[in-house]
């Protein structure tokens, strides 16, 4: 259940229905609109009956949400979210481009890449240091070495960083390199690593797991925002079908779905959507004409010598083309809505 505050109401009766709630037992989660204060109230659904809030002094409505998922639904935060990574805005209005190569290499393949994604206009520097590999004797990443380099790359660029933790164990260590956690799609429903990730102070880059429904994603970023942690972005790179043409299917109707079901900013990842850096260009265009808020591109210096996923990895060359491409396409888009 929501609870909506008449927008005159005062701080002492909001602190007043919050001690209601809280007194039967009952958690409360505060979203600050512009005009009125929401109180979402999570718990035992005959207790939240029970309590008569709408006779309380302040209290304009009370609305009973129906989806499983409460607090990552727009029923409980109508304004759409705007996740704040370090002064870089996603949600905001304004397209944000992560980019760089499936894994980090080494310190040189790193630094030249992150030069090539800042020309680019990006605002983010992506690679992983930990990869958990389908195969056991593919290329795991460098560990904390890489995220040594994700730092020097970091400070020598100014791109802000986002990688992957896979093990809850690691959580903190990530944490003291990037600015962002990104949570695979192999660990989308490892809920011991949610939950660390949601008492972290870090944003979280929450991406769709291989077969995931819609429904099981948002669960998925329920478990990361109960536990306090409500910068969460959500990340659509395909899901496993009968094609086998592409790597994965990318579905594009995903992001609209979700901007009507969540108040999360939705980015898309077209280089694992498709698995094919030639069709990394359309598939950008559309996830940008569909309304994402960002995308998420694998960039490697030489792609053809990528020990991970290099086929889905545009050049410099194609790199460049494309974020001309997708900025002028943003940009219109946004003088025809205005």
């Amino acid at each position: 259940m929501v609870i909506v505050m008449n927008p005159t109401a005062t701080a002492e009766q909001i602190k007043r229905v919050i001690g209601r709630v809280h007194n039967v037992g009952l958690r409360t989660h505060i979203v600050e609109g512009e005009f009125r204060t929401i109180i979402g109230i999570i718990g035992d659904k005959k207790t939240i009956m029970s309590l008569a809030v709408e006779a309380l002094e302040g209290v304009e409505k009370a609305v009973p949400i129906s989806s499983s998922y409460k607090l990552v639904s727009r029923d409980f935060h109508p304004q759409s979210s705007v996740v704040d990574v370090d002064g870089v805005k996603i949600g905001g209005g304004a397209l944000v481009v992560m980019g760089g190569p499936c894994a980090v290499e080494s310190r040189e393949q790193l630094l030249e890449a992150a030069e090539i994604v800042k020309a680019g206009g990006a605002q983010f520097l992506r690679g992983g240091a930990y990869k958990p590999r389908t195969s056991p004797y593919a290329f795991q990443g460098l560990e904390e070495e890489g995220l040594v380099y994700l730092a020097e790359a970091k400070a020598a660029t100014g791109l802000k960083i986002v990688t992957e933790v896979t093990d809850a164990n690691a959580v903190d260590l990530v944490a003291n390199y990037a600015d962002m956690l990104q949570i695979g799609a192999r660990n989308m429903q490892n809920f011991h690593l949610l939950r660390a990730v949601g008492r972290s102070s870090k944003p979280v880059l929450l991406k769709r797991g291989l077969s995931a429904t819609i429904e099981e994603w948002l669960h998925a970023a329920e478990y990361i925002v109960n536990e306090g942690n409500y910068n969460v972005v959500l990340c659509e790179r395909g899901i496993r079908t009968y094609e086998e043409y592409t790597r994965n299917t990318l579905d594009l109707s995903a992001v609209g779905a979700l901007k009507h079901l969540s108040h999360l900013p939705v980015i898309v990842d077209p280089s694992h959507g498709t698995g094919k850096w030639h069709l990394v260009r359309p598939m950008s265009m559309a996830a940008v004409a569909a309304g994402a808020d960002g995308l998420m591109i694998e960039v490697h210096p030489n792609p053809a010598e990528a020990l991970s996923d290099g086929p889905q990895s545009l050049n410099p060359k194609n790199y460049m083309s494309l974020m001309n491409d997708v900025y002028k396409l943003s940009e219109f888009l946004k003088t025809q809505s205005e």
